[in-house]
């Protein structure tokens, strides 16, 4: 008997939408050879982010993620516009105002450390553009919510804009190795219990 509901992760490549509805001449999950297109995303993933994304058609699952009342942490892989100093991540730590449907909001706690340029993620299409007399950095942000444009919210609020957003874990779930574009199918057992969910 078939399992009532399906659950892909996939490395979500820049410049793609996360819907399989085509719209103009964008990129969209439609692009991809996912078997079943009964799944839906879950939780946002710009347009001009990358990394991991999770499908499936289990409601449950879905709103134990996005609800409001539940926390899971999310870590991102940042590279910001410019040699980000530690006042700068000490904000970022704490908590800073960001606008949130039109109101300030203040983000919780977050997790914040600078790091090297990681060696192990795939080239960007097309590439960041290069300016010999702006230095980069990059940062490993995990945060417990999710609001709309959160992170790029937060960076450029403490003056280091960001240039590259790479989503690579909830709570235990990571990419494990997919290249952009490649999923991989999961059961229910095993995404649960790395998503920590009862």
């Amino acid at each position: 008997m078939k399992d009532k509901y399906q659950y892909y992760v996939l490395n979500k490549p820049y410049q793609m939408l996360t819907q399989f509805t085509r719209e103009e001449n964008k990129s969209t999950l439609s692009d991809l050879e996912i078997p079943n297109r009964d799944v839906y995303p879950v939780g946002r993933l710009d347009f001009d982010s990358e990394g991991l994304l999770i499908l499936t058609n289990d409601n449950y699952l879905k709103h134990k993620l996005t609800s409001h009342n539940n926390t899971h942490k999310r870590t991102y892989l940042v590279q910001l516009d410019g040699d980000i100093n530690d006042s700068a991540m000490e904000l970022l730590r704490k908590g800073v105002g960001i606008s949130v449907e039109g109101k300030t909001y203040m983000t919780k706690q977050a997790i914040v450390n600078k790091m090297q340029e990681p060696k192990n993620i795939a080239d960007r299409n097309p590439p960041i553009r290069f300016r010999k007399n702006i230095p980069t950095s990059w940062i490993k942000i995990s945060l417990t919510e999710g609001k709309n444009r959160q992170v790029r919210k937060m960076t450029a609020k403490v003056g280091f804009p960001t240039l590259r957003l790479i989503r690579i874990q909830i709570e235990d779930l990571t990419l494990e190795g997919l290249a952009p574009s490649e999923f991989r199918v999961i059961t229910k057992k095993e995404i649960y219990s790395k998503l920590k969910l009862s």
